[in-house]
């Protein structure tokens, strides 16, 4: 295959992942460009629940206590969070029956002023546009096959990417020919091939390690990082155990008996025992990460959580991602490539329809 063939077929598949996934692209990845700042934006599009009073924390009973008045019967409360950043405390709730659809269960989150305990307002997990957002860009609202459609997208926009600019680099002259503004008469094309290389290699950046958080097993076995260790239960089943309705350790024991193993730090999370697994899990905020305690409901023993690894492969994907702790130059950089591909995808088929008719009139000239 000489040079010009391989030019027509990269051409080609760069053309048709364009045009088969624009109606995809562009939802996933303006709601990444959003949730580069997804904190922000809760704060903005829903204020109540961060309307507090104050930082004064009091102690974790009042807030169960305030919470439990709150929910539905038969709910139960599954985990405590306290805030850090100035924000509400937090409970989530489960129902008593089991989850009929597949994914992530739906809870019940009640946010609750820290000096005072107040209601500060009861909404379900999968309620406000910033987690539809998340669900969204996660798995494209589609419960169950969502996460791997998004993460075959990942990997079709790494090729993409990919012929993208072997397409940009000039045929003739220089490569810097190829940073000009006006190679074509079209604008749309000119914007198409400028934002295209730009933003080449932080889209596949941010394609691969999107396709890498989508199937994690994969890519797991090529660094030799086990998502769970055999044995035990799948993410899945840990996300719908359902809390027990009546542990035997009281709230203010577990705690106490975690303190016994992790002394003056500040409280971060409690999770409360499950059908899956009758531990407590007591999450205190230490130097630099968190440090989690095992607290059994049956003994009331407490010992210290395995450490999660703070540098696996697969965390820094995440990071990478979503640019949590990444700077905010990085930030900039993936929304960015949060915008500029919906930006692509529109002049791609602007392109695309020019591209046909022009060919329909040079074909009705020639046959006339």
């Amino acid at each position: 295959m000489n040079k010009l063939a391989m030019r027509r077929a990269w051409f080609q598949v760069h053309k048709w992942i364009g045009l088969v996934l624009a109606i995809l692209i562009i939802p996933l990845s303006l709601s990444g460009a959003a949730l580069v700042w997804h904190d922000a934006l809760d704060r903005i599009v829903d204020p109540a629940r961060y309307a507090v009073s104050g930082r004064t924390v009091v102690g974790p009973d009042s807030y169960v206590a305030a919470a439990r008045a709150a929910l539905k019967h038969g709910e139960r409360i599954a985990t405590l969070t306290m805030p850090d950043d100035g924000g509400p405390v937090v409970v989530a709730a489960s129902s008593a029956s089991a989850p009929t659809r597949p994914g992530r269960p739906r809870r019940t989150m009640v946010y609750l002023d820290p000096p005072t305990a107040r209601v500060l307002e009861v909404s379900p997990s999968n309620g406000g546009l910033v987690r539809f957002l998340h669900v969204l860009h996660g798995s494209l609202q589609l419960p169950g096959v969502g996460r791997s459609i998004v993460g075959w997208i990942g990997v079709a926009m790494m090729v993409s990417c990919f012929t993208g600019l072997w397409l940009w680099w000039p045929t003739v002259g220089k490569w810097t020919r190829g940073l000009r503004f006006r190679r074509h008469r079209d604008v749309e094309t000119n914007l198409h091939h400028l934002f295209g290389f730009w933003i080449a290699l932080p889209l596949f950046v941010l394609s691969l390690t999107g396709a890498w958080i989508s199937f994690p097993q994969v890519f797991g076995k090529l660094t030799g990082e086990a998502s769970r260790p055999r044995g035990g239960p799948d993410r899945g089943s840990m996300m719908r155990a359902q809390p027990l309705a009546s542990p035997a350790q009281p709230l203010a024991v577990a705690i106490g008996k975690a303190r016994g193993i992790v002394d003056n730090a500040p409280l971060r999370s409690v999770t409360w025992p499950t059908d899956l697994s009758a531990d407590w899990t007591v999450t205190f905020q230490g130097g630099g990460a968190p440090i989690g305690v095992k607290v059994a409901d049956d003994t009331g023993g407490a010992t210290a959580a395995p450490a999660r690894p703070q540098g696996s492969v697969a965390r820094w994907m995440r990071r990478i991602h979503d640019g949590t702790d990444m700077g905010a130059l990085w930030q900039i950089v993936i929304f960015l490539g949060g915008i500029l591909p919906a930006v692509l995808a529109v002049t791609g088929v602007i392109m695309w329809w020019r591209a046909r008719k022009w060919k329909a009139e040079l074909a009705a000239r020639r046959a006339g």
